[in-house]
């Protein structure tokens, strides 16, 4: 099945995090038939449906936008330096002829972005930008400079060695292990100062 990838999620979805460019021009035809869009609007659409997953650069989108003004599908209003793109009937024809193709890769891009909004509410703390996280409703803020205290010391041995990766898995495994069961593994429980 063509369409969007992203290995992570599964479901008909192909490795990486891309369109490719048949079916990115499809699905911007598909924005472009719920209302005109500017190329900038796009990658934003993008973004918010995919809850940040996927975010193509403008060096994507707009040689997309330029080809379907090209052959027809889509055209283009010029006000000063902004450009907002419209479908045309026979954009529309495209998007009518597979539906069932843009129906299912709009649903898996909104299950990404339901799917990214889980992990950032489980990880809570701060996002990468420093700023607060919206999804930490949970105070989990030790969770937060833990997980990115691991993301640095795997970057600081990678790439590593066969044996390496098989260490460092098997204290991820342990780790796993503890947090399911919640154990604190021979550490006291914090007490109240008296």
């Amino acid at each position: 099945m063509r369409g969007f990838k992203g290995g992570m999620f599964g479901g008909g979805f192909r490795t990486g995090r891309k369109f490719d460019a048949a079916d990115l021009q499809l699905i911007i035809l598909a924005l472009l038939s719920e209302q005109p869009r500017h190329g900038y609007e796009l990658i934003k659409t993008f973004e918010e449906r995919s809850g940040g997953f996927y975010v193509p650069s403008p060096g994507v989108i707009y040689p997309a936008l330029t080809y379907l003004e090209e052959t027809g599908q889509a055209e283009v209003e010029v006000s000063g330096t902004k450009k907002l793109y419209r479908i045309t009937e026979s954009g529309q024809k495209r998007v009518d002829d597979n539906r069932d193709l843009v129906e299912v890769t709009l649903a898996k891009l909104t299950s990404i972005g339901e799917k990214m909004a889980r992990v950032r509410e489980v990880f809570g703390g701060e996002d990468e930008d420093g700023r607060d996280n919206p999804f930490d409703r949970h105070g989990s803020g030790d969770v937060h400079r833990a997980r990115h205290l691991l993301r640095t010391a795997l970057r600081s041995k990678f790439p590593w060695s066969r044996a390496e990766g098989a260490r460092i898995a098997a204290i991820l495994e342990r780790a796993a292990a503890d947090i399911i069961r919640g154990e604190t593994k021979g550490q006291d429980e914090p007490k109240a100062d008296d």
